[in-house]
């Protein structure tokens, strides 16, 4: 049985320690966290998959040639990350302009043909499959399947659907993104077992996430369930606080008491240069295992063999 590991990054202007979007987070992204991450993935030979929203690639389109020229794959992270423009809270028209505009700057940078995408904050509607078809989108990776986190974060009532999705990747039906169907789009859950297997919990709580992480092994030892990772180069930038107030990003009280001011102190745990190590801790784990790297473009090849 082949063990299969996609390591996913999603690459955006979030200034973590600031809690805000910030161009000048792109620099930091563009100076550290890429080539601190690259150099890494080089070191164990993984080939992953960057996810660039649309406002970051324009305005440092080098971060897209630096992972296209390490062999990695381009996919979309949305045109911006403003909570204001989640897929799940935009009209149909509006979710098909921005996923276009994404896929048409990554494409005049890259110059090879964009098909994978994952949304910012994984918000997407139940019948996203049929937009991102029409937009020419071949795989999804936003959602993930029994993680239950999801009141930390915004579109919190849109991802319980996550509770009933399938572990593995699939196909989904068309107006259902959360259920195996025969559309054309292949979804690549990222993988959690209640915990989230990402960078963030990585860097909250290290040794949770190490238990996480073999739970899942066992899984994949017993039914094949390939492995996905998701982190930021955002989070390996030391990047200065600079005493401004938590941006309120909610207007309902509980929504900022637990997706602002609650999650902002817990992530800015093990930023920058601490959180190398615990990645590469994980990185060894699937060396060690001999499991075999994909790219999300390469799982939709498999499948279709």
């Amino acid at each position: 049985m082949n063990r299969l590991c996609l390591i996913t990054n999603d690459v955006e202007t979030t200034s973590i320690v600031n809690h805000r979007l910030s161009d000048e987070t792109g620099r930091y992204v563009l100076e550290q966290g890429m080539p601190r991450l690259l150099d890494l993935y080089e070191r164990y030979g993984v080939k992953a998959t960057f996810f660039f929203t649309g406002h970051i690639a324009r305005l440092y389109p080098q971060l897209v040639r630096m992972a296209q020229e390490r062999g990695h794959e381009v996919g979309s992270h949305g045109l911006t990350h403003e909570v204001s423009k989640a897929f799940d809270a935009m009209p149909r028209d509006e979710q098909l302009s921005h996923l276009k505009q994404s896929k048409q700057i990554l494409e005049d940078i890259t110059g090879t043909p964009v098909v994978s995408f994952r949304a910012p904050a994984a918000r997407v509607p139940k019948d996203f499959p049929s937009v991102l078809q029409e937009a020419g989108f071949m795989v999804d990776s936003s959602v993930s399947s029994q993680r239950l986190d999801m009141f930390f974060s915004f579109g919190s009532l849109n991802k319980l659907h996550w509770l009933g999705a399938p572990r593995h990747a699939y196909h989904t039906e068309t107006d259902n993104i959360f259920r195996q169907g025969d559309s054309g789009i292949l979804e690549v859950p990222i993988s959690a077992f209640g915990f989230p297997y990402i960078g963030t919990f990585m860097r909250i709580a290290p040794l949770l996430n190490r238990m996480t992480r073999r739970m899942l092994y066992a899984e994949t030892l017993l039914t094949g369930r390939q492995f996905v990772f998701l982190t930021h180069p955002n989070e390996f930038i030391d990047e200065p606080r600079d005493g401004g107030p938590i941006q309120r990003r909610a207007k309902n009280p509980l929504a900022y008491l637990m997706g602002d001011v609650i999650r902002h102190a817990l992530k800015v745990h093990n930023l920058g240069a601490k959180a190398l190590p615990l990645l590469e801790h994980e990185l060894h784990f699937f060396s060690k295992h001999h499991f075999q790297y994909l790219t999300c473009r390469e799982m939709l090849e498999q499948t279709t063999q």
